[in-house]
């Protein structure tokens, strides 16, 4: 670690900017060629290849996603936690947003055969917030869901106004979360359950940060046995 890093006084968003910035350059443009080729190997794009083999190249491309997340969440981090953050307060539909999150995660919920109920195409639910930041908190909800799913399960998407804040509700089926766990999975680099499979931690302190920075919030709603939900409120457009 350069010296200087540490003992300069005031430029810390500065040094922040910049390892968000090496790190995205120095790491998303090889993981990508890694996990393309990877994938162009396993679909046998260049010919037949030993069914091994195709599977190995399956494992790496898996891999390289998974560290391709990490990335995001770890540029994500370093943005958030900065003194001088701030999202974009636009008017945005929540329940567009809704049914453009769960349309993006189709694929992965038919692979374990999940049906993602979400909210009508005539359904709108004015709010107030940043779009792209919206979309990512609810992108990471409505994945988490499918995540903890059974197979052949049904995850309910639902939006309301309560009063001043407009809601979207994300329910599944899953295990459920004690709900002495339930502060818990908001914080950051915490795990209740490792054996869910690869992950950072990140994910739901991001996404709660995200929305009080929006003027809203993430909440929990879940006990063993009776699946989760998850609501994300953003203030209703006046």
């Amino acid at each position: 670690v350069d010296d200087a890093w540490l003992t300069e006084p005031e430029p810390a968003p500065a040094v922040n900017d910049a390892f968000g910035e090496r790190l995205d350059a120095a790491l998303r443009q090889p993981l990508g060629r890694i996990v393309a080729s990877a994938e162009g190997l396993s679909a046998r794009a260049d010919g037949p290849l030993r069914r091994d083999y195709a599977d190995y190249a399956a494992d790496i491309a898996n891999a390289g996603r998974h560290l391709l997340a990490l990335v995001d969440d770890l540029v994500d981090l370093q943005a958030i936690e900065r003194a001088d953050f701030q999202p974009h307060h636009d008017p945005v539909d929540l329940a567009e947003l809704a049914r453009n999150a769960a349309g993006l995660l189709t694929i992965k919920a038919g692979a374990r055969r999940i049906r993602i109920d979400a909210p009508g195409p005539k359904e709108a639910l004015a709010a107030t917030g940043d779009y792209r930041r919206a979309l990512q908190i609810m992108l990471n909800l409505i994945g988490n869901a499918i995540r903890h799913s059974p197979e052949d399960a049904m995850i309910w998407v639902r939006c309301e106004q309560q009063d001043e804040m407009a809601t979207v509700t994300v329910a599944d089926q899953g295990r459920g979360i004690d709900p002495a766990d339930h502060q818990k999975i908001f914080e950051k680099f915490v795990r209740v359950a490792p054996e869910d499979g690869p992950g950072s931690g990140l994910g739901l302190y991001i996404a709660r940060r995200l929305a009080r920075a929006m003027g809203g919030d993430i909440r929990v709603d879940s006990a063993p046995g009776q699946g989760a939900r998850f609501q994300f409120s953003l203030p209703a457009a006046r």
